[in-house]
């Protein structure tokens, strides 16, 4: 390797060639490159140069299977409101059995848990279908960018053929962890309101260990969101799924856990501020004829399937900082991970080249 050839890093993508070479290809320059960990910023810049060095190929999965998911879930079409106002009901009396003051608060919040349960339970098909393809191609794309090679999508149809059951596994058991953590809060919540009661705490004031126990479950659920994503990058790169890929996800991003928290805060104020705004703008507002819907809905739907994108690629790159830093951490020095990964005949990482179309 020539002294003047540049290196990419995992880290930054960095360039140790001219600025020339620089400009003109951020990525593909040279063979030799390492990898290492990362903090949510630098994740973000190493996200924004895949896409612009790849943005025809990831624009196209953003249009061609991220925007239905988006549309059906910004707009709510298949919701049945109905059933969201029984289940709304349903969660109010609980909330009074329990003790809790049916105020403002109480009654949004039973709402809008009831909106969010229902929605994802009618569009858990698009999301087992669509999404998940969705994810897999992105993965196979960043994996494509950092092993220097186009985006290939009969080679991609062939390992989807390959590894779809393993990333279905894991996908269905990572919504397994995801309600039963939301149904752990849902059960702590009622005890802790009813052993205040009992100690003898007005209505009023038991709002207040609630928030503390909301606080900590947020906490608790970022966290379950985080292995479960990656768990679904590692179904796809390596040979795990199911139980043995969370489980795998939970060791990998030790120690980066709040790189991590980081990303899922970004990721999910970005989404929250396009939906709030598809729920102002579209469903709420229209001037007189209801013209607003037909520019703005579109647009936002576009935004927010950009967002979801970004969130996808970030937690690809995301995997492989965690692995540079468990290797870091278990040797010392980042190795390639790629190169290391074919270079066994045995090896877990699914390459692009590894299927042959």
């Amino acid at each position: 390797m020539e002294e003047g050839d540049s290196k990419i890093s995992l880290g930054r993508l960095s360039i140790e060639g001219s600025r020339n070479t620089q400009l003109e290809n951020p990525i593909y320059s040279d063979r030799d490159y390492q990898f290492r960990s990362m903090n949510a910023l630098e994740i973000l810049r190493e996200t924004v140069r895949i896409l612009r060095y790849n943005c025809v190929g990831f624009m196209a999965i953003a249009a061609l299977l991220i925007c239905p998911v988006s549309a059906i879930q910004l707009s709510n079409l298949l919701v049945d409101h109905t059933i969201v106002r029984r289940l709304t009901m349903r969660l109010l009396l609980i909330a009074r059995t329990s003790g809790l003051p049916l105020n403002t608060i109480v009654k949004q919040s039973c709402q809008r848990f009831s909106e969010m349960a229902i929605s994802n339970a009618v569009c858990f098909p698009f999301y087992i279908s669509l999404s998940l393809m969705s994810k897999a191609a992105v993965v196979y794309s960043v994996d494509c960018t950092y092993s220097k090679k186009q985006f290939d999508a009969s080679k991609f149809c062939v390992i989807v053929r390959k590894l779809w059951r393993r990333v279905v596994a894991t996908y269905i058991w990572s919504c397994m962890v995801i309600v039963g953590v939301v149904a752990l809060f849902l059960v702590l919540l009622v005890v802790v309101c009813n052993v205040f009661l009992i100690i003898g705490l007005i209505p009023d004031l038991v709002v207040y260990p609630d928030i503390i126990v909301g606080l900590v479950f947020s906490i608790v659920f970022a966290n379950a969101i985080i292995i479960c994503n990656v768990s679904v990058v590692i179904s796809v790169l390596e040979d795990a799924c199911g139980p043995q890929a969370l489980l795998r996800s939970s060791v990998l991003i030790r120690g980066q856990t709040q790189v991590g928290l980081l990303m899922y805060l970004g990721s999910t104020m970005g989404m929250a501020f396009v939906q709030g705004l598809f729920e102002h703008r579209v469903k709420t507002l229209s001037y007189g004829d209801g013209s607003s819907r037909i520019w703005e809905g579109p647009l936002l739907v576009i935004m927010y399937s950009f967002v979801v994108l970004i969130d996808y690629m970030m937690t690809a790159v995301f995997y492989f900082s965690c692995r540079s830093y468990s290797m870091e951490a278990a040797d010392g020095e980042a190795q390639p991970i790629l190169e290391m990964a074919t270079a066994t005949p045995k090896a877990n990482t699914v390459d692009c080249e590894d299927v042959d179309g």
